[in-house]
């Protein structure tokens, strides 16, 4: 993205985050167009997928000692982790990754799969960026309310798009819609192959689009060493809360890392 490029779009994101307006949701009602998406996934004449895989994701993470759903890291560190839901305008998820690598942040993206299959470009992004890169379900359904059978393939579904994409499952599963997973959606994350559940401590409240002052007070407010941050790509308010939240972290000591790097 050019310095321009950059320009327009961070204009553009305070100015929709100073209005609360709403862009994309972690589950946005956006029209799909299938044929696009099959597209960008089926090989070129050369057997080759338009988009090359991503470099590889790490493994599932394992925390010996850890109970089997996440909410927080050591507090006796200077680490948090920023987790974000994947899913949204590409822009502006480009836009956020970008602010977090100028001021030297690492993040954890947690994919929805079906924006994985409209946008499986960005998985490179995250990568290439030095982020982290998780499971957030196929179609970010309420997974606590569904029968076993539909709460396993939101889960599957989504790691085989994640392993196709960068040869691994991810480092982490997060469920849908809902902060804490049930038993049943914890032991099926775990047969699938994630040994843990991702939940967090902090809820940013970004998906209700207040505005990037009240995203960055809300985390700022709450937010201490090893702290997990639930934020959202596809909100403007959020890219434009993003620098302000990571000055403000600097200036406390602490720094933005991976989830693996923050309990591990």
């Amino acid at each position: 993205m050019t310095s321009l490029d950059r320009r327009s779009v961070l204009r553009a994101a305070a100015s929709a985050a100073g209005a609360g307006a709403l862009v994309a949701g972690c589950a946005p009602d956006r029209a799909k167009d299938p044929g696009a998406a099959r597209a960008a996934r089926e090989p070129g004449p050369s057997g080759a997928g338009r988009h090359p895989p991503a470099p590889a994701a790490r493994r599932p993470t394992r925390v010996p000692g850890q109970d089997a759903q996440i909410e927080h890291g050591p507090r006796d560190g200077r680490a948090v982790a920023l987790t974000f839901h994947g899913a949204g305008d590409p822009r502006l998820a480009t836009a956020l990754l970008g602010e977090a690598e100028r001021a030297g942040a690492k993040v954890t993206v947690l994919a929805v799969g079906d924006w994985l299959d409209e946008q499986p470009a960005m998985a490179r992004r995250i990568l290439d960026g030095g982020h982290e890169l998780g499971n957030h379900t196929m179609h970010h359904r309420a997974i606590c309310a569904l029968p076993a059978a539909e709460a396993y393939a939101e889960i599957v579904r989504c790691a085989e798009r994640l392993r196709t994409l960068t040869g691994t499952i991810g480092s982490w599963f997060r469920p849908s819609q809902t902060r804490r997973a049930t038993d049943l959606v914890t032991s099926l994350a775990r047969k699938a192959g994630y040994p843990h559940v991702l939940s967090y401590d902090v809820d940013s409240l970004d998906a209700n689009d207040p505005g990037a002052p009240a995203v960055r007070r809300t985390v700022l407010d709450s937010v201490g060493p090893g702290s997990v941050v639930s934020l959202h790509l596809g909100h403007a308010g959020t890219v434009a809360a993003l620098p302000p939240i990571l000055d403000g972290l600097r200036r406390r000591g602490l720094r933005a890392v991976t989830t693996t790097e923050l309990v591990t």
